[in-house]
């Protein structure tokens, strides 16, 4: 087969046509031409990926659970997967410091730069500061409240509520354990069945990818462009260096810590790792949401790493909720960038407070709107940095979310290969001809 008609070059072709056509329609005024008539096929797109989510992980963990038969080996699956992606989380946090300090990226951005930033983007910060302050104030063990849904339909209605359909999975899965297994057979047929006829449903659905793709890349480059594309440019070399910043911190994190995940769990290589999960990282790429490629990083997980379904139905929806390297990593490095930028030396015990509070913001944040900026702002307030310094970074946040969502998809898949082998269920790697 062609190299062009494989699936992740297809993606990839789809990412630069889509950059190309946004910096074509900033110069020539299309922009309008871009939001109404390009921008709706890529939230098609992502509006069917999120379709699927919410039954596809229902399904899948059903039939996950209720083939376990052992409530030790749940537990003990859980224990791992939660353990394994706090270490991970602050890992990443560690390297975004680490990064930030040797790059020191703030003390290049130019006064008047900060000062036009600062009046240009104050009103999207309205409102954040007090929905992280409303998250602060919260109980403790307000997370595990959330966990649980008073209601089946209203959980099952948000995809920011991940969490509690995997609880109500699990429950289900219990259930039919402790029920004759005449019974209990005809419930898991029916959730395996729906489970076979979802994942057609991604496989369909990848084809319209590379088009999906293009329209989001068009219209993100437009959003950023506006109609001053010399302004957006000149933005973008101002704050080159905090994007270079955080993008090598990513990389390092990549690289380092999930090479050494394998070698302490597994024999899987990590180029082999990356080629059979391409789909899911472009697409966590393209569509800055983890819930939305989440369909995508199951059939891949699966069907290529040879992750077992047991594992992998339980292990990556609790990671696209609690899971946030990619964005701890941004947190650490922009709440240093935006201190040395206003002129702030933060101390060593306040970039401790950072990897704590970061941490802990990575989990109490899941299924938040905008969560983000929400942990950022309390990561910011943490070390007394003025949270209006976010004004500073806004305009190239798409972007870098852009990023960090892929690298948080690798590491829900990665952790997943961890826990798996683990427990002595994972398979051989598999490439299908068309990858």
């Amino acid at each position: 087969m062609k190299w062009y008609r494989k699936l992740h070059w297809k993606i990839i072709i789809g990412l630069i046509l889509g950059l190309l056509w946004g910096l074509f329609s900033s110069l020539v005024g299309w922009n309008q031409f871009t939001i109404d008539y390009i921008r709706p096929f890529g939230t098609i797109f992502v509006d069917l990926l999120k379709l699927i989510a919410v039954p596809l992980v229902l399904a899948s963990l059903v039939v996950g659970v209720s083939s376990l038969n052992d409530m030790t080996k749940l537990s003990r699956l859980g224990g791992k997967t939660i353990g394994i992606y706090m270490i991970t989380t602050v890992f990443a946090i560690t390297i975004g410091l680490t990064v930030v300090n040797v790059i020191q990226p703030g003390k290049t951005l130019p006064e008047e730069t900060r000062v036009t930033l600062m009046e240009s983007y104050s009103e999207n910060l309205e409102g954040r500061d007090e929905a992280a302050q409303a998250l602060v104030d919260r109980s403790p063990l307000q997370f595990f409240v959330d966990i649980v849904p008073e209601n089946v339909i209203q959980a099952a209605s948000d995809n920011a509520n991940m969490l509690q359909v995997v609880f109500i999975a699990i429950i289900l899965g219990i259930g039919i354990i402790n029920i004759p297994v005449q019974k209990g057979e005809v419930l898991i047929n029916f959730f395996d069945a729906l489970n076979d006829v979802i994942i057609k449903i991604v496989d369909l659905i990848m084809k319209t990818a590379p088009y999906g793709v293009f329209a989001l890349m068009a219209a993100v480059i437009v959003d950023l462009a506006g109609d001053d594309l010399t302004q957006a440019l000149t933005l973008l070399r101002a704050l080159a260096w905090y994007c270079v910043a955080v993008i090598i911190g990513l990389l390092i994190h990549v690289t380092i810590v999930y090479f050494s995940l394998f070698k302490i769990f597994s024999k899987m290589k990590l180029r082999d790792f990356l080629k059979a999960i391409q789909p899911a990282i472009l697409l966590g790429f393209s569509t800055s949401s983890s819930a939305a490629t989440l369909p995508v990083t199951m059939e891949r997980v699966e069907k290529n790493l040879g992750v077992d379904e047991e594992v992998s139905s339980f292990v990556l929806p609790v990671g696209a909720t609690i899971n946030m390297d990619g964005t701890s990593l941004y947190q650490a490095v922009a709440a240093v960038f935006i201190a040395q930028a206003l002129g702030m030396d933060l101390t060593i015990l306040q970039q401790l407070t950072i990897v704590l509070t970061a941490t802990l913001a990575s989990i109490g944040a899941a299924g938040v709107p905008g969560a983000g900026i929400i942990m950022l702002v309390i990561v910011l307030q943490a070390v007394q940095v003025p949270v209006e310094g976010i004004a500073l970074i806004l305009g190239v946040d798409r972007i870098l979310d852009m990023a960090r969502t892929a690298v948080n998809v690798t590491g829900d898949a990665a952790v997943s290969v961890a826990v798996a082998s683990s427990e002595g269920m994972l398979g051989s790697l598999h490439f299908d001809d068309d990858e």
